[in-house]
Order: C-alpha cells, then structure tokens, then sequence
C-alpha cells in the first residue's frame, strides 16, 4: 500500500492539470494519506478535486483559478486584483520577467558595469479618478514616484528647443521605482499570485463539460485548468501571434466570435528603442526628457539616469533612452518582416538613431554603450471599447484587458485592468 501511494504521488506532482503539488493535494487528503486511507478512496477523493477547477481552502471552501496571460500592467493590476478578492491566480508571462513595455532593461557592458534601462514607457500620467486611487496607493507603497524634472520640444526645423518646462507643469509624470517594472513585479508578488515566466501560452481549450479552461503550451505541455482566464495580449487570436512565433493564434476564434472579431486587426504602431549610456552627463541638454518635431525618425528622448531611485551618487555616467518613431519602424519592419530582427539590422537601426540625435546640434559625444531594441507591436493605435474598458465573454468567463481596450496608454492599461477584474470577479461569485 505505501508503495502504492508513493508511485501515485509521485505521478499526481507531475498531474495532467498542471497543478502544484500544493495545490493538488488538499490538507484533508494529506493528512489522512499517511494512515489508512485507501488508494482507490484516494483516487476517487482526487478525482472529485480535479474536475472543480479549484482548490480546497479554509472550511471546505473551493477557492477558483484563474489564468492571467501575460504580465504588463494591465495583466499584473488584474491579477493583483482578483488574488485580493480570494481567487489563487496564475500569471503566465512568455518574457522572462513581467512589465511588458514597462520593462526594464538590464546590460553589462565588456568592463562589468551594469546599466538599466527604462526601454518601454519612460513614464505615465494619471488622470482618471480609479486610476489616481490605485496609483496613490502605490506610491504609499513605494513603487511609484513623481519625476520632478524640466521637459521639452526640439523642433529640428530651427534646432532649438520650444515650451521648455511647460511638459512637466500640464501633469504630474510618474516612474516606478527603482524601475518602470517595480510595479508589475510587486502585483505579481502579491499573496495568492504566482508568476510563470518564460511560459508562452500555446492554446486555450473550452472544457465544455467542466465548465473550464485548459491551457497548453506551445509544445504542447499542459499548463492546467482554470475556472475564468484573463488574456492582456491582444495577440491571443491574431495573426501577428502567427507571424512571431510560426504557430497559430492560442484562442479558437469559433469559441468567442464576438470578441474575436474586435481583436483580429488591431492596429499598432510599432518603434525602435535606443539604449544609450555615456562618460558623463550631457550638460547640453537642458531638459531630461523631451519630444521631437519634424524628424523622420525620432520620436522622444528621456534620461533615465535622473529619474528617482536610480543610480549611484558616486557614478557620473548617464543612461539615456530615445525612441524612433513609428514610420522609420513601419520602414525597416517592411523590409525585415515581423520576426526577431538580426544582429546586423539592430546595429543599422542603432547608427540610424544615434545619427539623428546628434544632428540636433546639441553636442552629443560618442557613448561607452549603446543597443536598440523593437517594439513591434506594443503600442496599439486605437481602443477597441467604450466604457466597459475591457472585454468580457460572461458564458465562458474569458476577459480580455490592455491599452487596446482602453487607451493606448499606461493609464489606459492600468484602468483596463482594473476593471478586468471587477467583471470576472463579479460573474464569478454569482455561481
């Protein structure tokens, strides 16, 4: 019998549900599997718990699963959300680690030196009351801080900068801190989240039996099921998820065709960002962050080295960030195609960049360390909603969420996500 028992334990850690062993194995089966419980009472036993989608919590109470595809912030503040309201929520993030564009990059240069950067959003404001609320309790926390600096417009037309500080005074500018992806890292470190990076969601079936979701891999490895799924990735049934990855879209458009119909074109647009550090700071510009008139290929400029919570007092270096605009991207995309663009086409786009800002005229020496990065498409165009600010499939209990459904902004994704949340949380708890 022991051994009977051990080969089943063994085989239920590695379950077809996906679970973890915690998850799988119920304090009341626990307990009782070591005495005299038998094996078929323990199959019948696991038999019940598998089929409910859920865990076993405190007084016998099923605690439901849900899913979270992808970890940017619209993702993590619903993910956050739901785990606060009693749901046990799983987080599967295809990056190694979460933020989506409100990552941060982290690079050794060939000294050793370590440089971050803020290569996705440099920041976001807040305007939204809902918003302002959860932001405001970040800040309490720590995550966020206000960027208290001078902004800009460099009109290339007659090299010179216009409305110098006025950007800074229209709005509070907010970072996270010591990065852009303290917050997402936070929210998905929260009680009753746990986080699965370099997961990319493969499929998602409808169990229509079970009322659940089953999710797999890309190689087919089965990932679990869940009671409800939360997709921030407007990729879920779009071709574009065919074009990065040679596979097809993870959702049967069939399953949701009302929702399908809202995400398959989505338009976005699409950048280059640059990544570049120098000896010391440069003193000829007189802002830290900055927008470009009349320039084909540069949209704005940021230096993260002054933003709070970041740096050494002792380092002189700066770290700076610039963005291409969206045509020079669309240009070089066309002739590359969609997929992880070569080591040659990031060096080109890299000198194309760097030219540009130093045509400024504003005296910008050669850096220590400088690399461009893509951004095909995390920037979307337009929202694809109203007022819900998200959508929602209540009979499947699938809910899609992002900047897309919103604003094509931090903001946006932030108040996406929140109401995400709000919708699934709500169908939920009426079963």
């Amino acid at each position: 019998m022991q051994r009977g028992q051990s080969e089943l334990r063994g085989t239920m850690s590695q379950n077809v549900l996906g679970l973890t062993r915690d998850s799988l194995w119920p304090r009341c089966i626990l307990a009782e599997s070591g005495s005299h419980f038998g094996f078929s009472a323990l199959l019948l036993q696991f038999s019940k718990f598998s089929l409910s989608g859920g865990r076993r919590g405190d007084k016998d109470k099923v605690v439901m699963k849900i899913a979270v595809i992808g970890s940017g912030i619209s993702g993590a503040v619903c993910a956050a959300a739901l785990a606060r309201g009693g749901f046990m929520v799983t987080v599967f993030e295809m990056g190694r680690g979460p933020g989506g564009r409100m990552s941060q990059r982290r690079e050794i240069t060939e000294d050793g030196r370590e440089l971050l950067f803020d290569h996705g959003a440099p920041c976001f404001t807040v305007k939204d009351k809902e918003v302002k609320g959860i932001v405001s309790s970040w800040e309490a926390r720590g995550l966020v801080a206000e960027w208290k600096e001078n902004f800009g417009i460099f009109d290339f037309t007659n090299s010179k900068f216009l409305q110098l500080g006025e950007e800074g005074v229209t709005s509070k500018k907010y970072v996270g801190v010591p990065g852009m992806n303290s917050i997402c890292k936070a929210l998905c470190l929260e009680p009753g989240v746990e986080p699965k990076f370099g997961v990319t969601v493969g499929r998602l079936e409808w169990l229509e039996n079970n009322r659940l979701w089953a999710l797999s891999g890309l190689d087919g490895q089965n990932l679990g099921s869940f009671d409800g799924v939360v997709a921030s990735d407007k990729n879920i049934v779009s071709t574009r998820f065919t074009g990065l990855t040679g596979r097809p879209p993870p959702l049967d458009v069939r399953l949701v065709p009302d929702l399908a119909v809202k995400l398959q074109d989505v338009p976005v647009h699409s950048c280059f960002a640059l990544m570049l550090a120098f000896s010391e700071p440069l003193s000829s510009i007189p802002v830290k962050g900055f927008s470009f008139l009349n320039s084909d290929v540069l949209n704005w400029a940021a230096c993260d080295s002054c933003k709070p919570g970041r740096g050494v007092a002792s380092d002189t270096s700066e770290c700076w960030v610039l963005h291409s605009t969206s045509e020079y991207a669309e240009g070089i995309i066309r002739q590359t195609g969609l997929q992880k663009p070569s080591h040659s086409t990031l060096t080109k786009v890299a000198e194309d960049i760097f030219k540009e800002f130093q045509s400024t005229g504003l005296d910008i020496p050669q850096p220590f360390f400088m690399k461009a990065h893509r951004w095909g498409s995390a920037f979307p165009a337009v929202a694809v909603t109203g007022e819900e600010k998200c959508l929602f499939d209540k009979t499947k209990r699938l809910v899609v969420c992002g900047d897309f459904c919103a604003s094509p902004t931090v903001e946006g994704a932030i108040l996406s996500g929140s109401r995400a949340a709000k919708k699934l949380q709500e169908s939920l708890s009426s079963l």
